[in-house]
């Protein structure tokens, strides 16, 4: 576990556009979410209406070589009428020398007063409206992060896919590959309809010697390994759904893995009770989600999505007043963005 309270950098000079010797009123703030597979930049207004919205591809300095394209690109034309910005980037706080890249890169681009947080840290901080909180991410990744009473932040998890992401997307795909192969060479001899369920998903033959061919086909074909073995969790998931053993397995395994972040971050903070939500695209896993309500207790729904944590931070530092009337709007928003 790592103690996460100083993982957030805050920049606080002044920027402000003069226009015919007229200042101009900044009204705008920015808000990223950066993660492994995609990153959105929202533009919005003091309403909490959207302005802008850009999204591409992954900014995880980890596996992403061209991240300062990815989030330069984004950034492009976002300097004007801006008030402040708020940042949440993966990798951020979990290697000295990529939190500085992180910071001098989006310090160049932007300005303006801004914080950058790891990304889970601010989904954390959408989930639970800036409240205290346990925010357990499984997408790509894996990650607890927790926020408690006291004000006090600690992460779990986040090691990466070399040694952790436990019960991530990733995680999923990879343990479905290992029991794929097991079926096929005869270590689980119990696996005939994993094999012709995961045959059927890939579009691959189903006889055994057939299927193992086309396992190694796809292999060799790969380059981009994580992200296209992460993507593989969502149709075990529908077989566990649908009541696959061995997609069944892996889930309920992945979500013990998953409710072991939510009780080691409960002892750090001391306080065994407190309340955890979701975030990550694995979380849609019915399958899943009931495992770790029997693991975890029933979780509350993330009050916003991840972006909507920056949002909020991003709006704090300019002044605004973040009262319930603003989230409820900036909620309608993104719901109309299509971004909950």
């Amino acid at each position: 576990m790592i103690d996460s309270s100083l993982l957030a950098k805050e920049i606080t000079a002044p920027f402000q556009r003069i226009e015919n010797g007229t200042d101009v009123q900044n009204t705008e703030v920015i808000a990223m979410d950066g993660g492994g597979t995609k990153t959105l930049l929202l533009r919005v207004r003091r309403d909490a209406t959207i302005a802008d919205c850009r999204k591409a591809g992954g900014s995880n300095p980890f596996n992403v070589p061209e991240w300062r394209s990815v989030i330069s690109g984004l950034m492009v034309g976002q300097q004007e009428r801006l008030a402040s910005a708020a940042f949440g980037l993966a990798g951020f706080g979990e290697s000295a020398r990529i939190s500085m890249e992180l910071s001098e890169t989006v310090s160049v681009l932007c300005p303006a007063p801004h914080s950058i947080h790891n990304d889970v840290d601010m989904a954390c901080r959408g989930a639970f409206l800036n409240g205290p909180g346990i925010l357990l991410l499984s997408g790509t990744g894996s990650m607890g992060w927790g926020l408690g009473t006291n004000g006090q932040t600690v992460r779990v998890g986040g090691w990466g896919s070399l040694f952790g992401d436990e019960g991530s997307a990733y995680w999923i795909g990879r343990m479905a590959l290992i029991r794929l192969a097991h079926c096929l060479d005869g270590r689980e001899t119990a696996g005939n309809d994993y094999v012709s369920r995961i045959a059927f998903l890939q579009g691959w033959p189903d006889d055994k010697a057939l299927c193992t061919a086309a396992l190694q086909d796809w292999y060799a074909s790969l380059d981009d390994v994580r992200p296209k073995v992460a993507a593989l969790a969502v149709g075990i998931g529908r077989l566990a759904e649908q009541g696959c053993v061995v997609a069944r397995e892996i889930f309920e395994q992945a979500a013990a893995l998953l409710a072991a972040h939510v009780h080691a971050l409960r002892r750090s903070l001391g306080e065994p009770h407190l309340r955890w939500s979701y975030a990550g695209g694995t979380m849609q896993s019915v399958v899943l989600r009931e495992a770790l309500i029997r693991e975890c207790g029933v979780p509350q729904p993330p009050g916003l999505p991840p972006i909507g944590g920056a949002v909020l931070v991003a709006a704090e530092r300019a002044g605004w007043s973040v009262d319930a009337t603003f989230v409820a709007r900036l909620a309608e928003s993104l719901k109309a963005a299509r971004l909950v």
